[in-house]
């Protein structure tokens, strides 16, 4: 992948957290930005916020309520043919599920709500938007998951069901999709990370990271160079679940 051409940036969850301090480093690295969140106001004031440093790179903004899977799809479709130069997809959005959400105590409408937002609308995007990425064999999909969706490894001893496995289903998105898309061969990779407990709408301002922390480690994949002939796993690997850029075991 040649970093140094022009790059476009689709960011979900861009208008805040982690999404948008992940648009705020890439813009610092001259990439252009498409922020899509649900709320069109934040938006506006995110991408405001981004413009405000006078830099030439532009911003454009797309309202999606990835809970609705028709409007998910047609808001993709217009951005697939508007923008069918994106170079980066950046999946960051994402919901909670209510504290008492274990399996038998939780409600098909929380069920429902919590995998429309954090796995449905994941899956829309990579099928309606990756084909793009693979012809032109020069694209990074990278998932912002949690290793709370790991299947082995601390924490994950039940509880918070639909998110728990919402995330499981994203990281084997990634890794399904990484393999079919020859794990960085043919110029694309995917890649999910676990920002770590971050100070977030949903992580709180008593997380022990900052947003810009927690974001880190997704501007790293988006920029890090790679070669699947490098001996070091930094540059040689993809179709993995990062944590501080180091591989955490499914």
């Amino acid at each position: 992948m040649n970093l140094t051409s022009k790059n476009l940036a689709l960011i979900t969850g861009g208008s805040r957290g982690l999404g948008f301090e992940t648009a705020k480093a890439l813009r610092l690295q001259g990439f252009d930005l498409i922020l899509v969140a649900k709320d069109f106001e934040r938006l506006q004031e995110a991408a405001a916020a981004l413009l405000a440093d006078g830099r030439s790179e532009s911003v454009a903004t797309y309202a999606i309520d990835f809970e609705n899977l028709e409007a998910t799809s047609a808001g993709l479709e217009v951005i697939s043919k508007t923008h069918p130069e994106i170079t980066h997809l950046i999946i960051s959005h994402a919901v909670m599920s209510e504290k008492m959400s274990k399996t038998l105590k939780t409600t098909d409408e929380e069920w429902r709500r919590v995998m429309s937002i954090n796995l449905d609308s994941v899956f829309q995007i990579l099928n309606r938007l990756v084909p793009a990425l693979v012809e032109s064999r020069h694209g990074r999909v990278i998932i912002f998951s949690a290793c709370l969706g790991r299947m082995s490894g601390p924490g994950n001893a039940g509880g918070l069901a639909p998110y728990r496995i919402s995330k499981a289903g994203v990281n084997a998105l990634v890794r399904n999709l990484g393999h079919e898309t020859g794990l960085g061969a043919r110029g694309v990779l995917v890649d999910a990370l676990c920002p770590n407990h971050s100070q977030t709408d949903m992580g709180g301002p008593d997380a022990p990271r900052t947003a810009e922390e927690g974001a880190e480690t997704a501007v790293w994949l988006a920029t890090r160079e790679f070669d699947k002939a490098s001996d070091d796993f930094q540059k040689n690997t993809t179709g993995v679940l990062w944590e501080d850029h180091k591989i955490v075991p499914w």
